[in-house]
């Protein structure tokens, strides 16, 4: 299920309805955001009635100033109207095909700093309310950074604080993105332009955890200043590639470890031959000593369980002990598991928390998406997106500079030459959470 955002500035501009039904061809959107629409009322119903969807929910503009809608198609997602403003429609999403349902806050922050105060304390006052999934998505009209500003002013600090705390109380996460890194422009020349990433999508950690694979997308920008920004909740499937082998911190505390270590260096052999021969025992000792981690506590949960509920009517010393056996043996698999994910969102635990593992999971989730290349600019600027040809193209790149022109035994590095395809890893490619 895919969701799409964008900031017309005005539905009544001419191409406004054509555009629309472009992007819904394209990306196939359940849900439409549309903000600054400058229009209210029974005008913005008769423009919506226009529009490929069969559910809408509008605000009312401030003069000619403002207009939010939210927009849907009733077959795949039942919406659920819970309160607006001026600047916020929030509703329930129910989606069809898996039964899911969560939180949608869509927003048009005001320009004004004053009433986008009323803003951050609406949404602050609405997180205390609920313990759902949630989504909050719109044009906030303020970067968070400094790396969400290009040109004109820096970013104001209080300003982006207060928008931060904001976020922070609502236990919000930012999925990154892909595509051009800023999401409006003031279109003016080089010397006055000025850029910002305003246009957002954020989510808290239950609604990452259904859906742990959403990628968020500046779409091309036309027909506005903005750009469209386009959430999938369950993306095209990617071709999945072998796992590199990665030691596990956990592994440690087992006793037998040291014996597949000395193991893999007890005959003598060359360097990448021990390490090759450590990470293929090592492997299989994972497996057949710790097996999954995750159903192993689950098994664990369910063994204490039903000892518990025999436990509460025949006690006994036998089942007392065998119960702290399985606490102890759980208390062993929880701290195995706060490792791995420890170590693998690469934080700092000791600042984050304590055992906090729905913390790591999610920063692991949005860490790993942050570092996917989902598309790169080939030697003539043009962008690939598909990922067997970007795989492709990486590999051919590589080809190219490690290639010798010459018929000679001695390797040499040729110097990469102007406009000549190669690998170029840049921050709009792809951009995490900063």
């Amino acid at each position: 299920m895919n969701l799409v955002v964008w900031n017309c500035r005005g539905a009544l501009k001419p191409n406004f309805q054509d555009y629309v039904h472009d992007l819904v061809r394209q990306h196939d959107p359940a849900i439409f955001v549309v903000t600054e629409t400058h229009v209210g009322g029974a005008r913005a119903r008769d423009i919506t009635d226009k529009l490929p969807f069969d559910g809408a929910i509008h605000t009312e503009t401030i003069g000619r100033a403002g207009g939010l809608w939210l927009l849907w198609n009733s077959d795949r997602v039942d919406v659920s109207f819970l309160a607006n403003s001026e600047q916020e429609i929030h509703s329930t999403v129910k989606v069809r095909s898996s039964n899911f349902s969560w939180m949608l806050s869509a927003v048009y922050a005001s320009p004004r700093r004053v009433e986008r105060s009323i803003l951050w304390n609406n949404l602050s006052n609405i997180a205390d309310l609920h313990k759902m999934p949630w989504v909050i998505t719109g044009d906030f009209n303020e970067p968070l950074t400094g790396a969400d500003k290009f040109g004109g002013r820096a970013v104001s600090v209080n300003r982006a604080l207060a928008f931060k705390d904001c976020l922070d109380k609502c236990n919000m996460v930012d999925l990154g993105f892909s595509g051009p890194r800023f999401t409006w422009t003031n279109g003016r020349e080089i010397q006055d332009l000025i850029q910002e990433r305003i246009d957002r999508f954020f989510v808290n950690p239950d609604w990452y955890r259904i859906y742990p694979e959403a990628r968020v997308t500046h779409l091309t920008r036309s027909h506005s200043d903005h750009c469209p920004v386009l959430l999938e909740t369950m993306p095209q499937r990617r071709i999945h590639l072998d796992r590199p082998f990665k030691f596990q911190r956990y592994w440690l505390s087992d006793l037998s470890f040291p014996k597949v270590v000395s193991q893999a260096w007890r005959q003598p052999t060359q360097l990448h031959e021990a390490i090759q021969t450590f990470a293929t025992n090592a492997t299989i000792w994972n497996r057949n000593q710790f097996g999954n981690i995750f159903s192993k506590k689950n098994r664990i949960r369910a063994r204490l369980n039903g000892l518990q509920r025999i436990i509460a009517i025949r006690p006994s010393s036998y089942l007392l002990e065998l119960e702290r056996n399985l606490n102890q043996e759980l208390e062993e698999i929880l701290n195995q598991e706060h490792d791995l994910w420890a170590l693998k969102s690469r934080l700092n635990w000791m600042v984050q928390g304590d055992r906090n593992t729905a913390f790591y999971h999610v920063s692991t989730l949005v860490r790993r998406n942050r570092n996917r290349i989902t598309a790169i600019k080939n030697s003539v600027g043009e962008w690939i997106m598909n990922e067997a040809e970007v795989m492709d193209f990486i590999r051919r790149g590589f080809c190219d500079i490690y290639s010798s022109s010459h018929n000679t035994s001695k390797w040499s590095a040729r110097p990469i030459q102007s406009g000549q395809a190669c690998l170029n890893m840049r921050k709009e490619i792809v951009y995490g959470p900063g």
